[in-house]
């Protein structure tokens, strides 16, 4: 342990986190180790074996291991990271260990050996919302709707404590379905936050993340490249639209012409056709009031005027149905009248194609 840390290392261990605004149930309750050695990760990992990578994104690679108490993690081997002394290093990462919370994939220690910058989690056993929506585990219909409206909540709760909760507060800016983890019971976790400090000030920040957010990305974040709280929202609100309908962020329709889940949502539940949003894999499963909930709740979070977006402290009483008379005033906004035309145009999307609403009786390409 560097003797720069080591205060806040102890405490950490016997406090287990700062207390916050949220109930204390809220704390996330996973084990915090802090230092690492590489030669004891190389060990866990069998050598970083291309056999045991579960993941790659923007920030590194992601290996499965096992220490020597037998207990699993997943080994984050940072690039691109900032190239500076393990002092520096440590102190960039001290913060991801002081925010805990049940629903933040908890946060075990890191590792910075000669040019190595490691940083060492739990082990989600159950992968991630990707996988089980689009990846290698949707064949195996897993996610019925009690779990995803549990996962939307989770997910939703996480984002409040980093937005409202946190200190300082955190902006996540990586906010999709790759970063929603699950565990052994299907409780989400959502992972990644506070990366975005680690890039070194050099790089392209607006690149490294257009390119991995497909269709998340915030219209203002398109247009001016800073990630706030508001980006985050709506990147959220889109993860709400996909646990509903099965679909991806963006999908094909046809050689050339590609459709934002959002305004293939929108029309739908302007016409309150709720049933046709939903994810054919739920066969009929759901529940029609909290699928409805959902789809337009995700919807506002999704708007494109991001002052008309409602902020995570309102998100999650509206998820759990506890602000009955805040969605009925949602649901008569103008964004959802029938012949309101508000906020459903076209808009470009990262890769340059263009977001446009298909026609009534017109379908995405197959999710």
């Amino acid at each position: 342990m560097h003797p720069k840390l080591s205060r806040a290392a102890r405490w950490l261990l016997c406090c287990g986190g700062p207390a916050s605004g949220e109930d204390l149930s809220d704390e996330g309750s996973g084990s915090l180790r802090w230092g690492f050695s590489l030669r004891e990760l190389r060990s866990a990992t069998n050598s970083f074996n291309y056999d045991n990578k579960i993941g790659e994104g923007p920030f590194g690679s992601v290996y499965w291991g096992q220490v020597w108490d037998g207990s699993q993690i997943a080994v984050k081997r940072l690039k691109n990271s900032k190239n500076g002394t393990e002092v520096e290093f440590a102190s960039e990462v001290e913060i991801l260990g002081r925010i805990r919370h049940k629903n933040l994939l908890s946060f075990r220690g890191y590792c910075a050996d000669g040019p190595e910058r490691i940083l060492v989690y739990d082990y989600m056993a159950n992968s991630s919302l990707y996988a089980h929506l689009h990846g290698p585990l949707s064949a195996e219909c897993l996610l019925d709707w009690r779990r995803r409206a549990s996962i939307a909540i989770g997910a939703a709760r996480a984002l409040l404590y980093l937005h409202h909760h946190a200190t300082p507060q955190i902006i996540h800016g990586s906010i999709k379905a790759t970063n929603v983890l699950l565990d052994l019971d299907f409780q989400a976790h959502v992972g990644d936050f506070g990366l975005i400090k680690l890039i070194p000030d050099g790089m392209d920040h607006e690149k490294i993340t257009s390119e991995n957010q497909r269709g998340y990305l915030a219209p203002e974040y398109i247009m001016f490249g800073k990630p706030t709280a508001g980006c985050d929202i709506y990147s959220f609100g889109i993860i709400l639209l996909e646990l509903t309908s099965g679909k991806r962020p963006i999908e094909k329709s046809g050689s050339v012409k590609t459709y934002g889940i959002r305004n293939w949502v929108l029309p739908l539940a302007k016409e309150g056709r709720y049933d046709e949003i939903a994810d054919s894999k739920l066969s009929d499963k759901f529940s029609e009031s909290e699928l409805k909930r959902m789809v337009l709740v995700g919807l506002a979070c999704t708007h494109s005027e991001p002052e008309k977006r409602p902020t995570m402290l309102e998100v999650v009483p509206l998820l759990k149905g506890e602000s009955k008379e805040t969605l009925l005033k949602l649901e008569r906004e103008e964004l959802f009248r029938p012949d309101s035309t508000v906020s459903s145009q076209g808009t470009s999307t990262p890769e340059g194609s263009t977001d446009s609403a298909p026609r009534k009786d017109q379908e995405l390409g197959g999710a």
